[in-house]
């Protein structure tokens, strides 16, 4: 059984392609999974492109079909929401190299008959961003509203802005980054090193036995859930608590609150996420450097650029922290471009952009509509 018989599933187009890729690849033809909310407008000038973070999708708004869970987003997306699918053609696709339905290593190899597995070409946030301008070709959408994204999302939505300068209006980047750190890309290199060294990885060849490394890429997940926490809300959440039991077991059981917290989302997450494309898109975003990609100089990326941005990040982020987001608007700043920009307070960290902040809906709402004038 493929990757694509486990995990891709919804809407998806098969385009011919060629996609060339920053490695030099030329990948043909190129699957997109991807969903739509709203209508586009006669004019073609209410799209939105929502970009999901590394283990998100494009079930933005509508229930996962593997999870049965609302969207990842459906606080900010939908109705009458900050995003407004009354006003505006909102479009959300599963990034290239992922799992859920969109061209990646669990996808077939045309010239094999079988999945890509480490076959597949190391790609690129770039790459990414150049499969969905291939999508809303299709979908007719020349020039977008708005581009809006956490986290990689946020990578995405820069790299939107200086790769088609011409086709952006407006940018929302939150909770993220110019560039990967050292600290971001040892923390995927953990991930990616517990997922190799599972025996059922087999070198990325697990697809046909249908025994991916479960073990591994728990653990990966688990290692990376810790830093889109923050201290104090972990201890607010756990502290010390014991799990189910009065005294502690002397053993190696998840005797802590917060032991067997994580070992569930280890757990959880390897039902709905392939273990290749985990290694794919970490390698993308440790990649990430938009000012090494225009001459050394962030600024240059935004030069070309007649767009409006507003950038978001939360005081108890150590993942992507208020520093990362000063130097995009510095840049920003730099290349004249009009930007907003705000630091919101939040007791959980990098994820606060996933739950429930008032402050943040105002800021995304207001901002959306304020282009619409």
């Amino acid at each position: 059984m493929s990757g694509d018989a486990r995990f891709g599933l919804g809407r998806k187009v098969t385009l011919p392609g060629p996609l060339r890729l920053d490695g030099g690849v030329l990948l043909s033809p190129v699957d997109i999974a991807y969903e739509t909310y709203g209508a586009l407008a006669p004019d073609g000038g209410n799209a939105v492109l929502v970009c999901h973070a590394l283990t998100g999708d494009q079930h933005v708004a509508s229930e996962h079909p593997r999870t049965g869970k609302p969207g990842w987003w459906s606080r900010m997306v939908g109705p009458g929401k900050p995003i407004d699918t009354d006003r505006f053609f909102v479009i959300c696709a599963n990034v290239l190299g992922s799992c859920m339905g969109s061209t990646g290593p669990a996808s077939t190899n045309p010239a094999t008959g079988r999945p890509w597995g480490m076959g597949f070409p190391v790609i690129t946030i770039r790459d990414m961003v150049r499969a969905q301008a291939l999508l809303l070709d299709h979908l007719g959408v020349a020039r977008l509203h708005a581009v809006v994204g956490g986290s990689m999302g946020g990578m995405q939505a820069l790299s939107w802005a200086a790769t088609f300068p011409d086709r952006v209006t407006a940018a929302v980047v939150i909770a993220s980054t110019a560039r990967h750190s050292a600290q971001n890309i040892a923390f995927h290199e953990v991930g990616r090193q517990a997922v190799m060294a599972d025996p059922r990885w087999n070198g990325g060849d697990y697809y046909a036995a249908g025994d991916p490394p479960t073990a591994g890429l728990a653990v990966a997940r688990m290692a990376a859930h810790i830093t889109y926490l923050s201290e104090a809300g972990l201890t607010a959440k756990f502290g010390r608590k014991l799990q189910a039991r009065e005294a502690k077991t002397f053993g190696f059981d998840a005797d802590f609150q917060v032991e067997s917290y994580l070992r569930h989302q280890g757990i959880s997450f390897v039902d709905r996420f392939d273990a290749n494309s985990y290694l794919y898109i970490t390698r993308a975003m440790d990649y990430f450097d938009l000012a090494e990609e225009h001459g050394g100089l962030l600024a240059n990326a935004f030069r070309a650029s007649k767009a409006r941005f507003c950038v978001v990040s939360f005081d108890t982020d150590w993942l992507y922290p208020t520093a990362d987001s000063r130097a995009i608007v510095h840049a920003l700043n730099a290349a004249a471009a009009p930007t907003s920009f705000v630091e919101l307070s939040s007791p959980f960290g990098h994820d606060a952009f996933l739950l429930e902040n008032p402050e943040l809906s105002r800021m995304i709402g207001g901002f959306l509509r304020a282009g619409e004038r």
